[in-house]
């Protein structure tokens, strides 16, 4: 473990550096809350999503901070940037504790590349909440969010509307 954290602090360092240099992305994904609409009908869960670009964001809460993941249920876990990690980092939303190690992922391109796999306490959307659950980092400073599997799975059925923009949660 303590190899993990040895491992995990350089990277963090690198990625320091790095976003002294980081350009700031062309578009904030991220959502104002009053863009934010949740509605709770009957037991279900009604959330709206945003298209961007052809992809479906989503508003989450991950351990407490608000972020807006694409919505992809290709990907096998939750995924995020080293510049999200380090953020969430900072702000004491991970702790070395949440880091579990490393492993090999194969990307939508079919190439291999190295991730860091964390626990993340909470995953909140709308009025559902997920606790303990398995996520990624990859080693990459714009890679971005994506609400895959580890999390949709244990949300149970779920349903898409998409002339609405609407994902509902039973």
């Amino acid at each position: 473990m303590k190899k993990v954290g040895y491992i995990f602090s350089i990277i963090l360092l690198s990625v320091f550096i790095l976003s002294c240099k980081h350009k700031p992305r062309g578009k904030d994904v991220r959502q104002r809350e009053s863009d934010r609409k949740v509605e709770v009908t009957r037991g279900k869960t009604i959330v709206k999503m945003k298209k961007h670009g052809g992809v479906y964001h989503i508003p989450c809460k991950i351990n407490g901070n608000k972020m807006e993941f694409i919505f992809d249920t290709g990907a096998s876990d939750i995924t995020m940037s080293l510049t999200e990690a380090l953020f969430l980092y900072k702000q004491n939303k991970l702790s070395d504790s949440d880091f579990l190690g490393v492993e090999q992922y194969r990307i939508a391109n079919g190439s291999i590349e190295e991730g860091t796999v964390i626990r993340l306490r909470s995953v909140e959307i709308g009025n559902r909440k997920l606790t303990n659950v398995r996520a990624s980092i990859v080693h990459n400073m714009e890679a971005p969010l994506l609400l895959g599997q580890s999390a949709l799975a244990k949300f149970g059925k779920i349903s898409i509307d998409y002339k609405k923009n609407e994902i509902t949660f039973e």
